[in-house]
């Protein structure tokens, strides 16, 4: 028998038993998006009565909340770089923290002399393979980084998620604690894509020529620019978000990752969320390497891919172009994410365009999406000195090295027919 088995027999523990670790006080990272460690995260709730005061952290978190309870209260809060459905309810409420975050520097929160050093880790991997390394699977992002600096390590080990490759491998010796826990994995199932959608995509793939490399996130936006690529030849991709579009464009042989100035011949990403089909699609494929959000989201990194497409989202955009994506006004509604990493990114690459794109409206076309100016409150994530190109249904605004008045113009072009004229009367 190999050295790792027999070590590995030793760490099992059912989920109850390997949670007993965690103490008050404690500063906990778990897995999020679709790698939750459930398992672990129900056996750690269960424990409230006997814990105070642990702080928990992750990149996403999906699903229904077992801390959000109001008898969860003083023992369990969320200190949430990226705030989801599951915890932006808590945020709202002042029940729960968020942190404005760039995505490639929350590993630094974990170091010992960053503001959250951590106690534990929670994590979900994959079985063993033949030399001991279970690998992060869909999740690699900052579960990488809490695992280098977390005092103790408990891990859900499951036959549902898939080995992906890349630098994204945990070692059964690294661990304190095992727990062998079968779940499915959460799936992101898409919606149609609408008229406005196709549109939207329509334009955003004027900006894509042969050979680009694409960051894309997750949404039926990017799902329709994936779907507008028939026709363009040797496509890349380096993304934080590996998802069902992106799949289906190497399927249709659209990405080849061939030319890539920067990893030629691999997919390069740190997360994936979409369908049970794309998590087999990732399993041992040597075609996509998995690699940690700080080398992934590195504006440094990025700017290394000639011809890189980065296409990002926003909630509004004003008339001089700044984006705000991260809330409605004053109320936290997501996070920084990795847009800035991307748009800077693509900026400073050779050939790169950095692009935000959106429905000019929202509910139903009552409200305008581009606005005179940005709600009272409301986060800028994307300044107006870092913005290149706006998309929406209507067409695209070259926003780069324009004046003030001018960039108004070009937004003014491609916001809803029924709203330029008001548009156009705040620039008098």
């Amino acid at each position: 028998m190999e050295p790792w088995k027999s070590e590995y027999d030793n760490k099992l523990r059912t989920a109850e038993e390997a949670v007993q670790i965690i103490k008050s006080g404690d500063r906990i990272y778990y897995g999020a998006n679709a790698a939750s460690p459930t398992a672990l995260l129900r056996a750690l709730a269960a424990r409230y009565q006997s814990l105070s005061d642990v702080h928990l952290t992750h990149a996403m978190f999906l699903g229904e909340d077992p801390f959000g309870l109001p008898e969860m209260r003083g023992r369990f809060r969320h200190y949430s770089p990226f705030v989801g459905h599951g915890d932006r309810e808590a945020v709202l409420q002042g029940d729960a923290d968020y942190v404005p975050i760039h995505l490639h520097d929350i590993p630094r929160l974990f170091m010992p002399s960053g503001a959250f050093p951590l106690d534990a880790a929670l994590v979900m991997v994959s079985p063993p393979d033949e030399q001991g390394s279970m690998s992060y699977g869909i999740e690699t992002m900052a579960t990488h980084a809490a695992c280098q600096h977390a005092k103790r390590i408990i891990a859900q080990v499951n036959p549902h998620m898939p080995r992906i490759l890349g630098d994204c491998q945990l070692h059964v010796s690294q661990v304190s604690a095992l727990v062998e826990q079968a779940e499915p994995l959460v799936e992101l199932n898409a919606k149609p894509i609408d008229e406005v959608e196709r549109r939207i995509g329509h334009y955003a793939r004027e900006l894509i020529e042969d050979g680009a490399t694409l960051q894309m996130g997750i949404g039926e936006i990017p799902d329709a620019i994936y779907e507008s690529l028939d026709g363009l030849k040797d496509l890349g991709i380096h993304t934080e978000m590996m998802s069902d579009g992106a799949m289906r464009a190497m399927e249709r042989g659209i990405v080849t990752n061939y030319h890539k100035s920067l990893h030629p011949g691999k997919a390069i990403f740190t997360f994936a969320l979409g369908s049970r089909a794309l998590y087999d699609y990732l399993d041992n494929n040597p075609l996509l390497e998995a690699r940690p959000v700080e080398y992934v989201n590195d504006p440094c990194v990025i700017r290394q891919n000639d011809k890189m497409i980065a296409i990002n989202s926003a909630l509004e955009v004003d008339l001089t172009g700044q984006v705000c994506a991260e809330s409605i006004g004053t109320r936290i509604y997501s996070g920084f994410g990795g847009q800035a990493d991307f748009i800077r990114g693509a900026s400073e690459s050779r050939g790169g365009k950095p692009v935000i794109a959106l429905p000019s409206t929202a509910k139903q076309g009552t409200i305008s999406r581009i606005v005179p100016t940005l709600k009272v409150g409301a986060g800028v994530v994307t300044t107006r000195a870092d913005v290149h190109y706006i998309v929406t249904e209507y067409g695209i605004a070259h926003l780069f090295g324009k004046s003030l008045r001018e960039r108004a113009r070009e937004l003014i072009a491609i916001a809803h027919p029924d709203f330029r004229e008001m548009l156009s009367n705040a620039l008098l």
